[in-house]
């Protein structure tokens, strides 16, 4: 099977893709696996390490051809504060809950979680069900969602 061994980052590449793969959050942050694009092309990624893959990133396979890489839309919550007090305050309640968040300006976006949803209504913010590309913050400590406490 042909292999994808490097990432090209998203405005480095110029070259028409021969075929794309379209990937949620989790799938954006892989070392080896085996996929397939939205056209049929199968392959290995097959990184050094794993990496964060962003939306629109090429991956380079062996061939010489580029595969697009599309962030999946997926079930999120969106999270509205009436201040930036109340979003600094949610902020530090989902980080300390390890949650993969995204900033977006006024607004925060999670995964989908019932529970945590509750919660956040709890402390009175509005939260409302979206489907789109999560882009969460990567830390002080490296990738996206992916913590340690070494």
């Amino acid at each position: 099977m042909i292999r994808a061994t490097s990432v090209i980052p998203p405005d480095d590449w110029q070259t028409p893709p021969a075929d794309t793969v379209i990937l949620d959050y989790d799938g954006r942050h892989r070392r080896r696996v085996a996929m397939t694009g939205v056209d049929g092309t199968a392959f290995l990624l097959d990184l050094e390490k794993a990496v964060a893959i962003a939306d629109g990133a090429g991956l380079h396979l062996e061939d010489g051809r580029i595969i697009a890489v599309q962030a999946a839309k997926e079930a999120l919550l969106e999270i509205r504060c009436t201040d930036q007090s109340q979003l600094v305050r949610i902020a530090w309640h989902l980080g300390n809950r390890h949650l993969p968040t995204e900033i977006c300006g006024a607004t925060l976006r999670i995964r989908d979680d019932h529970v945590i949803a509750e919660m956040l209504r709890g402390l009175g913010v509005m939260v409302d069900p979206i489907s789109a590309p999560f882009h969460p913050e990567g830390g002080a400590y490296g990738s996206a969602g992916h913590h340690h406490h070494d």
